[in-house]
């Protein structure tokens, strides 16, 4: 798919009966990230998942931010002729997620947000992630620093798969998505306009951002409930813990739909 302003989008469309459900997956990852999910999910609802700039087979066109990838979304969602979906974000995908809830609150039904945040990276973080895409781009990807990333974004899991990916792209595209990242802006005074029922999970073992982010963003949404906490998730818990996952997900856009 292309959008109105020229963004070539890969996205998949699983199919199915069900409710529609747009899955926004993580820094650094792609849509094969959530076949957990497919395959846990896939009868019961109209699962799509979608290639974020930068990532997977939607290429880079220039810069960009996540208020630009939110209409990507809602682009696809136009695309695909539907009305109003469920929008589920894991991380980068959560920032992706709630901006569409505020550039177009009558198209998202409810969120689902994992292992995210609304606030502006931490400084020091921002430093540490700018000197790993620095290092990405002089001397290329690698293992040690391809071993700390999984580490951060996938704890003990094997993330072999992921790898032979991320080795593949060079540093001045790592250097600009990372950018990108690190560079958003503080969406917390304005979670209050989200007016949709809102799921917030986030995993005890999150090596990237404390619990403490996750209950902000449920305290500040009006319709989020108290923050589901996933003894042992990682950063993208929807991988790496989705026996935990899928149940409560499944139960909270069944019961928002």
């Amino acid at each position: 798919m292309t959008t109105p302003h020229g963004q070539v989008v890969h996205y998949v469309d699983h199919g199915g009966e069900g409710p529609p459900v747009l899955l926004l997956h993580s820094y650094l990852m792609d849509s094969d990230m959530f076949a957990p999910q497919v395959q846990a999910l896939g009868g019961q609802f109209r699962l799509i998942t979608m290639d974020e700039r930068g990532h997977g087979r939607t290429p880079l066109n220039g810069p960009f931010d996540f208020w630009d990838v939110a209409k990507d979304a809602l682009s696809l969602l136009e695309h695909l002729e539907i009305q109003r979906a469920s929008v589920v974000g894991v991380s980068q995908g959560g920032f992706i997620a709630m901006r569409m809830a505020l550039l177009s609150p009558e198209k998202i039904a409810t969120l689902a947000v994992l292992g995210s945040s609304a606030e502006a990276e931490d400084p020091e973080v921002a430093h540490a992630y700018r000197q790993a895409a620095d290092l990405w781009q002089a001397e290329g990807p690698q293992e040690e620093l391809l071993d700390g990333t999984a580490a951060i974004c996938l704890g003990d899991m094997d993330a072999s798969e992921w790898k032979a990916k991320w080795r593949a792209l060079p540093g001045q595209h790592i250097k600009c998505i990372n950018n990108v990242l690190i560079d958003r802006d503080d969406i917390v005074q304005r979670l209050a306009e989200i007016k949709c029922p809102t799921l917030v999970l986030h995993g005890t073992k999150d090596a990237a951002y404390p619990v403490a982010n996750a209950e902000l963003i449920a305290a500040r949404i009006p319709k989020a409930a108290p923050v589901v906490i996933v003894e042992g998730g990682e950063h993208f818990l929807s991988l790496t813990h989705p026996e935990a996952v899928n149940p409560v997900l499944a139960e909270h856009l069944y019961a928002t739909v």
